[in-house]
């Protein structure tokens, strides 16, 4: 289901977002709750985020919103006012809810890291240069819906944002509007050492299926199961 190319293409946009979220970083006080993210894979301003999230080692229900799509971008006007992607709501602070890449960045180190956001996030057009070359590497994907059919329940996916194959893992999910646990394991995380204990030494990207009774590791294999129960002909 992947082939060469992607794969190389997606190296070169974590190469070029400087490994981004690949490390866990110095953290501060643990939610007791998932954030909610409404976002899309292809979107230079969400990625960001999803790197402050790996960085932060904090997990988020995400509710994909590409293009065109049907399931959750009404709901996120309907919740926050506006279609505008990222929007973030921390339940763990009454809801509290933001708009805008760096507002929610600078949020989310203040409240649930040490200190401020690493350079690399905070750049400015540099930042938001190199992460729509990232974009740029990989479209069309993760940018557009397509049909198919909704899971009972959300899935749960262990990954990290600057992880290749998670990446082409993440495009399918937006593509199918498919909602998932997004369970934070980049280098340094406790979830990927749990992650460890309980399921011995897997592949990243972990995909747990509850709707299906499975769980898959290996992106060629994740991506496989999800073509193959949410895909619906064009």
């Amino acid at each position: 289901m992947t082939s060469a190319f992607d794969h190389f293409t997606s190296t070169a946009a974590s190469f070029v977002r400087g490994q981004a979220g690949a490390r866990v970083g110095a953290l501060g006080p643990r939610p007791l709750e998932p954030f909610l993210l409404w976002e899309f894979e292809a979107c230079p301003f969400c990625r960001k985020v999803r790197e402050a999230l790996s960085i932060l080692d904090l997990d988020a229900l995400v509710f994909p919103c590409p293009r065109g799509g049907t399931r959750f971008r009404d709901e996120a006007r309907a919740r926050g006012g506006k279609t505008q992607f990222p929007f973030l709501v921390d339940p763990n602070a009454d809801d509290r809810a933001l708009y805008e890449s760096d507002a929610i960045i600078a949020y989310l180190f203040a409240r649930y890291g040490h200190g401020r956001p690493p350079r690399r996030l905070t750049l400015g057009p540099l930042t938001l240069a190199t992460s729509a070359i990232a974009s740029g590497l990989r479209l069309p994907h993760g940018r557009a819906a397509r049909p198919s059919r909704t899971p009972d329940a959300p899935l749960e996916l262990f990954a990290y944002e600057a992880s290749p194959d998670a990446r082409l893992v993440r495009e399918v999910l937006c593509e199918l509007e498919l909602p998932h646990l997004s369970r934070s394991c980049a280098e340094g995380s406790p979830t990927r050492e749990a992650l460890r204990t309980h399921h011995g030494d897997v592949a990243l990207p972990f995909l747990h299926d509850p709707s299906a009774g499975v769980s898959i590791h290996g992106a060629s294999e994740v991506i496989a199961h999800l073509e193959r129960t949410y895909a619906l002909p064009a």
